[in-house]
């Protein structure tokens, strides 16, 4: 299933803690929840009074280990974390959930065997589907009552992904903004951007041209 909206019951996702999260741009509090189903561990980043019924500036965003933590180029997933992170902090309130469905939701293995597939000449589309898997499996049903937690109901959603906001509204968590997200094109990432925008609807103009590197995939 592709880009689900579907609501696990209550006991299906447990509130388990939180704690203070200092980061470069603000200190937040780090919530920490528990998928029943799977034993997934997901997590929401809150900043400021997010419960009192405005529109908070949110981002939905899926696990990528690779961009996140290894800094890679191929991807900009690691630059719109940290660019979500940074507008939060520039308007002293808001959220952001980071939901542990990597590689679009095929896993981490699959996901670095479809860079291989990639650099074969595939692009990010066909790699998943020669794997077996749609374009995008991820779902976002968990994001309703990680946001019932806070209270909230409308957001100012981060993000390119037309799909990503009908899933908000299939739930009923009102979208009142759409706020472009648009980091990092560079010649690493190129190809996959624009195959994003093509095969996958993602809203990436306006479009810069990427630099030419030395040893650009």
């Amino acid at each position: 299933m592709s880009q689900s909206a579907e609501i696990p019951s209550p006991d299906e996702l447990n509130y388990v803690t939180s704690c203070a999260l200092p980061t470069p741009w603000a200190q937040f509090t780090l919530h920490a929840f528990v998928e029943k189903a799977t034993g997934k561990e997901h997590l929401a980043m809150v900043l400021g009074d997010i419960g009192d019924g405005e529109p908070v500036l949110a981002r939905v965003h899926s696990e990528c280990l690779t961009g996140d933590v290894l800094f890679s180029q191929r991807c900009d997933c690691g630059a719109q974390l940290e660019g979500a992170l940074k507008k939060i902090a520039d308007e002293g309130r808001g959220v952001l959930l980071y939901l542990r469905q990597e590689g679009r939701g095929i896993g981490l293995i699959n996901k670095i065997r479809a860079y291989r597939l990639q650099e074969a000449g595939a692009d990010t589309v066909q790699a998943n589907e020669q794997l077996g898997f749609k374009p995008d499996q991820r779902t976002y049903g968990l994001v309703k009552p990680m946001l019932d937690q806070f209270g909230v109901k409308s957001l100012r959603l981060m993000t390119n992904n037309p799909r990503k906001i009908n899933a908000m509204t299939n739930l009923g968590v009102e979208v009142a903004e759409r706020v472009p997200l648009l980091v990092n094109r560079n010649a690493f990432n190129q190809h996959y951007l624009d195959t994003k925008a093509a095969k996958l609807g993602h809203m990436m103009t306006p479009l810069t041209p990427a630099p030419v590197e030395d040893g650009a995939l």
